[in-house]
């Protein structure tokens, strides 16, 4: 009897390759990536935007998903030892051996903006960022001119070490901008609305965002490409993101 049992259960898994035995798939995301993206709390992921795709691909694939912290600096490390199968918002120009990844379709578009204070003149190129001081994201790479420029220091860089902390800095204009993905800096406005904080006109960068997938993932890669890329043509993940924007309105009523 227990010898039919396994190999059933042999075919099974053979027939449907999502099924793994004792498997998870292991999901990283960064800390500092926030809401939308991420909600985070004592270094678990609550919610967000990575929380809810992530889920969606488990159910898609019949396989279990558990979502680990990974902070910028070892996101290479994580993907190459299997601490972590695969990680998302990322871009293949943002790794140093991006060749050793699988990277997934593109899912969407995002950009580069700055936050200023709105009594201060108006950021509407790097022109106008010299000589003044621009709050970053520790280990984070920026556009090429613009990391040009914190090298020759022409605008100075000052890494801080959460989004929160960096919108408190500005109002306070202690800062002269800060720099992040739109959606992000769109979520903590909207959470804010009495920030004395506006856009730039300036777009520093656009890029699309991807998975990059580990050797170790235990699934096909291409099984997983076609359920991310069907999630994207069908409108989901849109719909996904444009969902956690419209939780931040509500949230402030």
């Amino acid at each position: 009897m227990t010898r039919h049992f396994l190999i059933v259960l042999w075919i099974l898994v053979s027939l449907w390759p999502g099924l793994s035995l004792g498997e998870e798939l292991r999901w990283g995301f960064g800390p500092a990536d926030g809401m939308p993206y991420a909600q985070v709390s004592d270094h678990a992921l609550l919610g967000g935007f990575i929380r809810h795709l992530g889920e969606r691909i488990a159910e898609d694939l019949s396989i279990k998903v558990s979502f680990i912290e990974t902070p910028n600096k070892r996101i290479e490390e994580s993907l190459k030892n299997g601490r972590i199968h695969l990680i998302c918002n990322s871009n293949p120009e943002w790794m140093v051996d991006a060749a050793a990844y699988h990277w997934s379709p593109s899912l969407f578009e995002e950009e580069d903006a700055l936050l200023q204070h709105r009594d201060s003149p108006r950021i509407a190129s790097l022109a106008d960022l010299k000589g003044k001081v621009l709050g970053t994201s520790l280990g984070f790479a920026y556009s090429m001119p613009l990391m040009e420029a914190f090298a020759n220091n022409d605008v100075e860089r000052k890494d801080v070490r959460d989004l929160d902390t960096r919108l408190n800095l500005l109002s306070h204009k202690r800062l002269d901008a800060i720099i992040d993905m739109r959606r992000a800096l769109a979520y903590e406005l909207a959470v804010r609305p009495d920030a004395p904080l506006v856009f730039s006109p300036w777009v520093v960068e656009r890029y699309r965002l991807h998975c990059a997938y580990g050797r170790q993932l235990p699934i096909p890669a291409e099984q997983l490409d076609a359920a991310l890329q069907r999630l994207r043509d069908s409108g989901e993940i849109e719909s996904l993101l444009q969902g956690e924007q419209q939780r931040a309105g509500l949230q402030d009523r």
